[in-house]
């Protein structure tokens, strides 16, 4: 689906294991991978400068765990000193990357959230997908179930959908992909309306034309459309579909409103297992 993706890794959150598996990733459609570490500036009494010593541990260690590029992919590995956000924006634009793959970030509330993760910083900067995946989730795989997931990782997408203008957004953006992908990576779509009230038959038909839509994409699509409440269910959902990941989007994450009421994108970047496909809004 994403043929030239950026992987960032902080040797914490587990994602420099995908170097092991590079072939199972172009299996998966994978053209292009980078793989950026950013190691902290050494702070001094004068000028901050480059910690040479870790750049250089960082770079033979991921240089390792590539070993050998497979056929017809590019392999790029980034170690560099500075700033997190800046660096991972600044090496994106340098290789095209259309798809930024991030750890989750541990936070106890949706303030800490908003106010400390690379990922809010990124989303208002940049316009490329970005793909969150729980640290926790792959350390608790082992080498083979790690090796079927990198082929898999967008092949069934769950797309919650409420007839807002960023859903339309959000459909239009899997619909894209879907029609320039050069094989079925992205095979399978779920979207999942759930409402507050008895669902009505005007928001039937809405997802029924939406279906029809992507189904042209040469997409599988299934419908589902349930009272509830949205987390909860998007969650089962998630589970019960064999969903290998969930796409949101929205116009307000990051900003301070989100910081007074409870944000439905970003309760699920910090409550979902599975990982997510946040695409940020236009600009």
């Amino acid at each position: 689906m994403f043929e030239r993706v950026l992987i960032c890794t902080d040797f914490k959150d587990g994602l420099q294991r995908l170097a092991h598996y590079t072939d199972a990733l172009a299996a998966g459609g994978m053209k292009q991978i980078v793989f950026l570490h950013v190691v902290p500036l050494l702070e001094t009494r004068t000028v901050p400068k480059s910690d040479n010593d870790r750049v250089e541990q960082a770079q033979a260690r991921l240089t390792a765990a590539v070993g050998k590029s497979p056929a017809g992919v590019e392999i790029h590995i980034e170690v560099r000193s500075g700033q997190s956000v800046e660096t991972i924006l600044q090496v994106a634009r340098s290789y095209g990357s259309e798809s930024i793959v991030l750890g989750s970030q541990t936070h106890s509330s949706l303030v800490d959230l908003l106010r400390g993760s690379t990922m809010t910083e990124l989303s208002r900067r940049t316009t490329i997908p970005l793909l969150i995946l729980r640290p926790q989730l792959i350390a608790a795989f082992t080498g083979e179930e790690l090796r079927l997931r990198c082929q898999h990782l967008f092949r069934a997408v769950l797309v919650p959908y409420d007839g807002s203008t960023a859903a339309n957004f959000l459909v239009e953006q899997i619909k894209q992909l879907a029609q320039k992908q050069t094989d079925r990576f992205l095979e399978r779509c779920v979207l999942s309306w759930v409402t507050g009230d008895i669902p009505t038959q005007t928001e039937q038909n809405l997802l029924a034309d939406i279906k029809v839509d992507l189904e042209a994409a040469n997409l599988q699509v299934t419908t589902d459309l349930r009272r509830g409440t949205p987390l909860t269910e998007i969650l089962e959902v998630a589970q019960m579909e064999e969903i290998s990941t969930i796409a949101i989007s929205t116009g307000t994450i990051g900003k301070f409103q989100e910081w007074i009421m409870a944000s439905f994108a970003a309760e699920l970047l910090r409550m979902s297992w599975s990982p997510v496909l946040f695409f940020p809004p236009s600009r």
